[in-house]
């Protein structure tokens, strides 16, 4: 520290190498902590209960139910649409053994974004790209498109958030479906 109180020198935020992925780490042999998000449990009296058969072993989870605001209908009548995409949402993170350590909140907000870029999109193959300024008459630029971009880019800040928590603890090495064009240029050129 100097003598004018401020911090100089030393390592810079963020720089160095990016933690790897915790399948990654699997593959190569090293130890991984995972991250668990359980909640607690209330404990209650034990119970006197009779002995059964030992059955098959489940681990299951009910997905939790979508705020209602996510269905809600809009003005024209249509519901938004943004609880099918939360159950989308919820059922890839399942499949990545994932749904545990994504907060239910942040996939409502990613689910809402998606479902308003698309009704911005709607909109604008409805009423087109131009519109009429309000006061002058003149030709303007439809606000649907300025919002649906904006929508865009919320949900895909929210997704690589959620992706993120995804490649950083799933055990499982799974193959991105997407495919980035760039990425596959990048990657043709190492070779």
């Amino acid at each position: 520290m100097a003598r004018d109180g401020t911090n100089r020198g030393g390592r810079r935020v963020r720089a160095g190498d990016k933690p790897a992925a915790a399948a990654d780490k699997i593959q190569s042999g090293k130890t991984v902590k995972i991250l668990v998000n359980d909640i607690p449990v209330l404990k209650t009296a034990e119970l006197a209960a009779v002995d059964l058969p030992e059955g098959a072993v489940l681990e299951g989870m009910d997905m939790p139910k979508p705020s209602e605001y996510l269905s809600a209908r809009q003005k024209n009548g249509v519901p938004l649409g943004a609880d099918e995409i939360y159950k989308e949402t919820w059922l890839w993170l399942k499949e990545r053994n994932c749904e545990r350590l994504v907060n239910p909140r942040l996939i409502e907000t990613y689910s809402q974004a998606l479902a308003r870029y698309i009704q911005c999109e709607d909109a604008t193959s409805t009423y087109g790209l131009l519109g009429k300024h309000p006061t002058t008459g003149g030709v303007m630029t439809s606000p649907f498109v300025q919002m649906s971009q904006q929508y865009q880019k919320s949900a895909n800040l929210i997704w690589y958030e959620i992706y993120d928590i995804v490649k950083q603890n799933c055990t499982e090495a799974f193959e991105d479906s997407t495919t980035d064009t760039m990425e596959l240029l990048l990657r043709a050129r190492r070779k």
